[in-house]
């Protein structure tokens, strides 16, 4: 039975469930942060209404949710607060907002909104960093994906300077590709800053890779995805990112970005240590199925509202999945038990994007962010009951 208790003098409160990884009755007390964590009983068999407490989910690839686009200079700072609590009901407590390639003064741009909303929303803290995802990607049609082509250039670590200024340093994660010859020495000089830099939408050679990951880059930008529909048998740039035990690896957990096999395969050559889920939820994420824009790129949400493309085509651009539904196709697809899902969505994505309190799971120290939810021990559904940010409940479902 799930409890949550405050005492007359508002701190501390408790909050109880079942440990996914121990399966034994916990209760956690906290403020801001998790002061104890005590545990009873014997591990049980649990029924389809039993709760499980766990971290808040992490999601460090988010290109817009619930109508609202991060993308764009121009949106509306309280509408980026609403799509905030369109991801709490996902059980996500922390996201990174993912700026795509489009113009150096719209990306500046998009990332001055974002920080002015993280700053001033009341739900702004659920937006721990920001992830900018281009313009400093391969050209070429397949590895780029939907961005723009006419906006894509080789690293320009002073426009990297204007982005982080703009941001007010909270840039946090930069996807780019290691192809460009400049590529080393921006990684050096981006990761020196402490920011962490993934490898993605590239066509790099094994040795543009390497030179990469010894320069610093410590992570592989939806791995499977941004990438020619036919490779050489080997060497390739996926089994090169896959085999290096240096780079985690963010999956998109849709079902449709990798299919079963190619997940199955992912999440053994990195291991649970390695592994991210991550959502690459674009703007119409959450919306009726129709046409919507994502920075200046036209993309449609395809019936019944799980698949998003360029419009006019079939290549995908970006998700409409929720976090929640991700960690069960980790289960249903990639065969991971419930505690390994769950870390591959909580405490992965804190280690991989250096998300301060977040690194430990449930232990005294972390920060109070938490996800309550349902498991069906047959189907694995998973229906999210709460959600907390640094102690404060964001969402309660109905």
């Amino acid at each position: 039975m799930m409890r949550v208790t405050r005492s007359f003098h508002q701190i501390p409160m408790q909050i109880s469930g079942i440990h996914p990884t121990t399966g034994l009755h916990t209760t956690v007390e906290f403020d801001r942060s998790i002061q104890s964590v005590t545990t009873e009983g014997a591990p049980a068999t649990p029924g389809a209404e039993a709760l499980y407490l766990a971290p808040g989910f992490i999601d460090v690839q988010v290109n817009g949710f619930a109508g609202v686009d991060y993308c764009q200079s121009i949106t509306a700072v309280e509408e980026i607060g609403r799509s905030i609590d369109v991801i709490h009901t996902s059980g996500t407590s922390l996201f990174f907002p993912t700026v795509i390639t489009n113009s150096p003064e719209e990306m500046v741009g998009a990332l001055r909104n974002l920080a002015a909303a993280k700053e001033s929303l009341p739900n702004g803290a659920a937006m721990d960093g920001f992830h900018v995802e281009g313009p400093f990607i391969s050209p070429h049609d397949g590895p780029r994906g939907a961005h723009p082509q006419r906006w894509v250039t080789k690293p320009d670590l002073d426009l990297y300077k204007r982005m982080q200024e703009a941001a007010r340093g909270q840039v946090k994660l930069f996807t780019l590709s290691p192809e460009w010859d400049e590529a080393p020495a921006f990684i050096e000089a981006v990761a020196a800053d402490g920011v962490t830099v993934s490898i993605g939408h590239t066509s790099a050679t094994t040795e543009q890779i390497e030179a990469a990951v010894a320069a610093g880059a410590t992570m592989s930008t939806h791995i499977g995805n941004g990438a020619h529909k036919t490779l050489p048998r080997h060497p390739n740039y996926l089994w090169q990112q896959l085999a290096d035990d240096r780079l985690y690896a963010g999956i998109i957990g849709d079902g449709i970005h990798v299919g079963r096999d190619f997940l199955r395969v992912a999440l053994r050559a990195k291991g649970l240590d390695l592994a991210v889920l991550v959502t690459d939820a674009a703007m119409p994420a959450g919306c009726e199925p129709g046409p919507y824009m994502l920075g200046e790129v036209e993309v449609e949400l395809l019936p019944p509202g799980d698949r998003v493309v360029l419009r006019g085509g079939d290549r995908l651009a970006g998700s409409a999945l929720f976090m929640h539904k991700g960690v069960e196709k980790l289960m249903t697809l990639g065969k991971l038990s419930l505690a390994d899902a769950v870390r591959v969505s909580t405490v992965n994505p804190a280690r991989c994007c250096n998300v301060e309190g977040r690194k430990a799971g449930l232990v005294a120290g972390d920060r109070a962010d938490f996800v309550l939810f349902r498991c069906h021990p047959e189907t694995l559904d998973v229906q999210v009951v709460q959600t907390w940010v640094n102690g404060k409940r964001v969402y309660q479902a109905n």
